[in-house]
């Protein structure tokens, strides 16, 4: 078929106004980030992000108990109107509201189906095979590891300007741009700065995490990484400036008794150095400053729990407990209990009965030894 002649599906485009080729005769909007920043600004927001969420992934994966890499930043630019081709299936969104140290607002998204995972993991199961409605429990569950991921970002944030940096909690929500769902949660902007890495929890999600920032704060985050504040550069100069004067300045009265050592010729006098001897020194304490000192410690409170046993349970399962359910604890049916002191083991006894009221009989007391090591 001669090259010159068009396709059907072109064809078919052209007879409906709109041909696929527009797309390619137009320069896609979302590559026009150079617009706006030079390539040593997209790389400050690169590298802010990628050492943001490399806390964020160290957060995450003690969480989830699983391996996350958060790698390969790229920065691009999105225009308001090609989210719903950006997004065309639902996400969760998580926005983060700067409190101290910047003023602006950050836009996290990630996949539906990456969200169901974090948060099955996060309520005890094993991520595999999780359910796809999200409710309120659910969540909750991906609000809280989002929270913890955040706040790990705004700590290495602070340690990478060098300030206070503090964010409020989190708000989150299903994103459905073609519902209209969630579209709230999405700053008023018109242009967006998207921030996209890469994100792997163990092997279970390889997927996308995207962040959204606006025009103006994303240059906030640049021009306070790349340029210097004038306080600092002030400070900066009137140090160098000191330094400078102490240099070529010296001190005449240390240059003076510099020359007088060197004229000064030395005298060796002998000196008998012999061993200080100290006499032994013994204490030995009266019974009666004993008691004194043991009677200073007597009106101190101390709190005492008698334990009848442990266990340990997931989220899953303490949420599934309702009135009625039994507890199956670590002691047998019969087995003295623990009787603590300042949450430390002291001593065992039995539970009875005095006078309708639970007690407990101390039967064995934990030896002194014991209870020191315990103390350690």
């Amino acid at each position: 078929m001669n090259d010159d002649m068009l396709s059907q599906d072109e064809i078919d485009a052209l007879l409906k106004g709109t041909s696929s080729l527009d797309e390619f005769s137009e320069p896609n909007k979302s590559s026009q980030v150079d617009d706006y920043f030079t390539e040593m600004e997209k790389d400050a927001l690169g590298e802010i992000g990628n050492i943001s969420f490399g806390s964020s992934a160290t957060a995450l994966s003690a969480l989830l108990n699983q391996k996350v890499d958060i790698t390969t930043p790229f920065v691009s630019l999105v225009y308001k109107e090609e989210l719903t081709n950006e997004f065309p299936n639902p996400h969760v969104a998580v926005q983060v509201q700067y409190t101290e140290g910047f003023s602006g607002t950050n836009l996290l998204v990630i996949k539906h189906e990456d969200a169901a995972v974090i948060s099955d993991l996060m309520l005890g199961g094993t991520g595999e095979n999780p359910t796809e409605i999200m409710d309120e429990i659910k969540l909750s569950a991906v609000q809280e590891a989002m929270n913890q991921m955040m706040g790990s970002a705004a700590t290495s944030m602070s340690t990478v300007f060098q300030k206070k940096i503090d964010i409020s909690p989190p708000s989150l929500d299903i994103l459905n741009i073609q519902k209209g769902e969630g579209t709230e949660l999405i700053p008023q902007d018109d242009v967006f700065v998207k921030v996209s890495f890469n994100l792997k929890v163990g092997t279970l999600i390889d997927s996308n995490i995207m962040q959204l920032l606006s025009i103006s704060f994303a240059k906030s985050l640049v021009e306070e990484l790349l340029v210097p504040s004038a306080e600092d550069t002030a400070a900066s100069i009137e140090k160098e400036s000191d330094l400078n004067e102490k240099q070529t300045e010296p001190p005449a009265a240390e240059y003076i008794q510099h020359e007088e050592t060197q004229q000064a010729e030395p005298v060796h006098v002998p000196v008998d150095v012999q061993p200080a001897s100290f006499s032994e020194l013994e204490y030995v304490s009266s019974p009666q400053e004993n008691s004194r000192n043991l009677d200073m410690l007597l009106d101190i409170p101390l709190q005492v729990t008698v334990e009848l046993g442990r266990t340990k349970r997931t989220v899953q399962e303490i949420l599934a407990l309702s009135s009625g359910a039994i507890i199956e604890l670590d002691k047998l049916a019969g087995e003295p209990v623990d009787i603590l002191i300042n949450s430390k083991l002291i001593a065992k006894g039995e539970v009875v009965v005095i006078d309708e009221n639970f007690g407990v009989r101390v039967t064995d007391i934990i030896s002194q030894k014991d209870r020191i090591n315990k103390l350690k």
